[in-house]
């Protein structure tokens, strides 16, 4: 069976890298993006399961965030935000442009597994 694909799109070394070594551990495979213009046209190629977006990072992110929920073929793709924890008005704006969860760069990474079952819940 294919490991189911992941994208991570960070340019900060951590948490980006450690969040991919556990994406690892826990059997997925990653790919990582780090051009916030690219990320809606990367998730349609490369098709993955969920996205993580690290939003502590320079430029339009939680606009990349809406272009990607607006289009048809990746509107339906899980994102997971996390921001620092000083941070919380990055979280509250990335949950305005349509990531499915914002959380705390500390939850993302303590709580991955909760987080990947229920981004992944199907009702």
């Amino acid at each position: 069976m294919t490991e189911p694909l992941a994208m991570v799109f960070y340019e900060r070394l951590m948490p980006g890298s450690q969040l991919a070594n556990r994406l690892r551990d826990l059997n997925y495979r990653v790919l990582a993006v780090n051009n916030a213009a690219l990320l809606a046209a990367s998730a349609e190629r490369e098709t993955p399961l969920l996205l993580f977006v690290d939003l502590a990072t320079p430029g339009d992110v939680c606009g990349a965030i809406a272009r990607l929920k607006s289009e048809p073929a990746t509107s339906h793709l899980p994102v997971i935000a996390f921001a620092p924890d000083s941070e919380p008005a990055l979280l509250d704006a990335a949950q305005k442009a349509g990531a499915n969860f914002a959380v705390t760069e500390t939850a993302v990474i303590s709580h991955l597994p909760q987080l990947l079952e229920q981004a992944l819940h199907l009702d």
